[in-house]
């Protein structure tokens, strides 16, 4: 079993929000650089609107300290994914209503950003399956 501690999660958790960030201002420059203003535009707030839910789950979800009842702990996530969820609507909505945007721009950095959550995951897992191994390695050996 892999098992992560609260504050290593907190530190994963808005890192891939920084990864969000990240991407979606190289993705903005190149849209804005290549294709104009309101692709530029557009790339920025879809992206924008993936990095702040994401970041909106992040201090909802880890909310929580470190010794706190498990079940606690999921309502935390529970109640953050919910929040997430409204605010991309949220987001989405006013967007739509009140900006001039390149939909194709907006929706492909928003999808960029989805895939910052795989690279995270990618390049935690190792380590963490190396850590569980490592633990179970020497836990078998003290029972010979």
């Amino acid at each position: 079993m892999v098992t992560l501690q609260l504050p290593e999660a907190r530190r994963l958790a808005m890192s891939v929000v920084l990864g969000q960030v990240v991407v979606t201002v190289v993705v903005a420059m190149i849209c804005f650089a290549v294709w104009g203003r309101v692709v530029g535009i557009s790339s920025l707030v879809g992206g924008g609107i993936s990095s702040v839910a994401s970041l909106v789950l992040a201090l909802i979800g880890f909310a929580p300290r470190a010794g706190t009842q498990p079940e606690q702990l999921a309502r935390a996530f529970y109640v953050g994914e919910g929040v997430k969820l409204a605010v991309t609507v949220a987001l989405f909505v006013v967007v739509f209503l009140t900006v001039k945007v390149s939909f194709a721009a907006l929706f492909a950095t928003y999808i960029a950003t989805l895939f910052v959550y795989w690279i995270a995951l990618a390049n935690a897992l190792p380590p963490l399956a190396g850590k569980a191994a490592a633990g179970s390695g020497a836990a078998s050996a003290a029972k010979r």
